[in-house]
């Protein structure tokens, strides 16, 4: 259902029954899946891939080219999952030559302010509090979140069931199943709540927390703690995704929780 006041352009594909409201403007080479319902003064721009049964809010604007002078015009997306939910005044830039493309996965949640810059992956069921801000590049695991007002420097990567405290500057990746917190942001635990409701078991749970014990609280450097948990812990899925994001991470993980760190 379409509103007279609102703008598609002729080359948009917007399935019969998405729900425009009054003021939106849908440009050109713009797909929209059914069900989804586009509230008023949205802006989407070229190169929305917007999914099925979506709730986009008023004032968000979608594929608005990036705000980074490396953008020459080439024909990048927005590519946005079913059944995520874009809160008010969210801005979601479109890709770059690098990738091509921004990503949102499937069902997840962008609460009102957020900002996802060009190049930026966040995976399924994820959760973005108001205002969470995030620089190009940015890699977002899936069950992860992100607090409201926090920071996130170009090319950091979070990994999977992640949860980040309100109000804190990353500029390290932060490995799955942990929480984050802090000033300077540090390890604050594994996210066990979290794990529990995704359905993980005691034993699974027990044996991350084993991980993290190696890594974060014995006081040993990085690579050495790599050498005790490949030695000690037993291998599984969830020891082996924690080493792997380890070992491929660019800018270092972040650091842990010393009562002489500035907290305050």
């Amino acid at each position: 259902m379409n509103q007279p006041f609102s703008y598609i352009h002729p080359q948009a594909e917007v399935a019969d029954n998405v729900v425009v409201e009054p003021f939106v403007t849908i440009s050109k080479d713009v797909q929209v899946g059914e069900g989804t319902w586009i509230g008023s003064h949205v802006t989407i721009m070229e190169g929305a891939r917007i999914g099925k049964n979506c709730k986009i809010f008023p004032g968000a604007v979608i594929s608005a080219i990036p705000q980074d002078l490396k953008y020459k015009g080439e024909k990048s997306q927005v590519v946005i999952g079913d059944n995520v939910t874009i809160r008010e005044y969210v801005t979601v830039n479109k890709g770059t030559e690098v990738s091509m493309k921004t990503v949102i996965g499937d069902n997840s949640l962008l609460m009102a302010y957020v900002h996802i810059a060009h190049d930026c992956v966040i995976g399924k069921n994820c959760v973005l509090a108001n205002n969470a801000n995030l620089a190009g590049h940015v890699e977002v695991g899936d069950f992860t979140i992100l607090g409201g007002s926090t920071n996130f420097q170009q090319f950091v990567k979070i990994g999977r069931h992640v949860i980040v405290s309100g109000g804190c500057l990353v500029n390290k990746d932060i490995p799955p199943f942990v929480r984050a917190a802090r000033h300077p942001t540090t390890y604050a635990g594994v996210n066990s709540i979290g794990l529990r409701r995704r359905g993980y078991s005691t034993d699974q749970i027990n044996q991350i927390l084993d991980v993290y014990r190696i890594l974060y609280i014995r006081g040993y450097n990085t690579s050495t703690a790599l050498k005790y948990i490949d030695a000690d812990i037993e291998s599984s899925a969830d020891k082996d995704e924690i080493v792997n994001f380890i070992r491929e991470s660019v800018r270092g993980i972040m650091k842990g929780f010393k009562s002489s760190s500035s907290e305050e």
